[in-house]
């Protein structure tokens, strides 16, 4: 069925045609998630990563309302400098085309398109999840309850370690989302390499990731999402000290500052940006190149 409301940019659509594997990528970490000018160049890397591993990338948004998927350099350079992108959840994406807003997705606005776009694999650096004091405050990212009835696979860094990992864990296993380690029984904690979890299931390769896809696809029962958690070498994270200090600074910022729901993420990335001189932003950027790479092989490989 052709979905009228989403238009496909000029390469995902000889893509689609072709029957290239293709990934989708989400676009808030353009607008929202990195700062500037580092946002474009990130966002470009991304892109060519995804082709060199041998996919099409299909980065996803918002233009004058309409759904974009695979937005064009032009489209992606106005994300990356415009002041007026509103941050997109599924909850928004109506009332932002009725608006003839200009938005950038997030995971699971990203995974709801893609999944209505037919396509298979989203690479993202690290998922949103259940907030530290969550049984006060109810606030948890709307990506867990999207993950639990989209059929698409996530390569993640694990969650964003200013979150409650273990809860969100938790969370994933009563909405019934797979999680499996690549190259690992440990779940990571995005800017660290281990987040202090053990992990039931993982994979040793891109076609492993494939395998389990196609027998959830074979036995038709889990309508979820499969999260390939991947995690940074040791060597690559962020220093385990300096992200336990710079966390609890920023935590204190939170209530000193009275921030609260979806800009407390944004608020915490640009706190470890400023407290580790730019450290955090490099570890970051690695998280979503590597994980751009493996989930263009394991689109591929399906």
């Amino acid at each position: 069925m052709i979905n009228h409301a989403i238009r496909f940019g000029a390469e995902v659509a000889a893509a689609r045609e072709s029957g290239a594997p293709l990934v989708a990528l989400e676009s808030t970490i353009i607008s929202h998630g990195l700062p500037r000018p580092s946002n474009l160049t990130v966002a470009k890397e991304i892109e060519a990563t995804v082709r060199a591993a041998g996919a099409v990338p299909a980065t996803i948004g918002m233009i004058g309302g309409e759904i974009v998927v695979g937005l064009s350099d032009e489209e992606i350079h106005h994300l990356a400098g415009s002041d007026d992108v509103v941050k997109l959840s599924v909850r928004d994406l109506a009332p932002a085309a009725a608006a003839r807003a200009d938005g950038a997705t997030t995971v699971a606005a990203t995974s709801a398109i893609a999944v209505a776009a037919g396509i298979a694999v989203f690479a993202t650096g690290g998922l949103g999840g259940v907030h530290r004091g969550a049984a006060t405050t109810f606030d948890e990212s709307a990506d867990l309850t999207a993950l639990s009835r989209l059929p698409i696979t996530v390569v993640c860094a694990g969650v964003k370690s200013i979150l409650d990992v273990g809860a969100t864990l938790e969370r994933l296993e009563t909405l019934g989302v797979s999680v499996v380690g690549y190259q690992t029984r440990r779940f990571p904690g995005f800017y660290l390499t281990d987040g202090g979890f053990d992990l039931d299931w993982s994979v040793d390769d891109p076609a492993g990731a494939a395998a389990i896809v196609r027998a959830a696809r074979a036995q038709a029962v889990h309508t979820g999402a499969l999260i390939v958690a991947n995690p940074l070498p040791a060597g690559e994270q962020l220093d385990p000290g300096l992200h336990d200090r710079v966390l609890a600074d920023g935590l204190a910022g939170l209530e000193r500052d009275g921030v609260t729901g979806k800009d407390v993420t944004p608020f915490l990335l640009s706190h470890f940006h400023a407290a580790t001189e730019g450290r955090s932003l490099d570890v970051n950027v690695r998280i979503i190149l590597r994980n751009a790479d493996l989930a263009a092989r394991i689109a591929a490989a399906l």
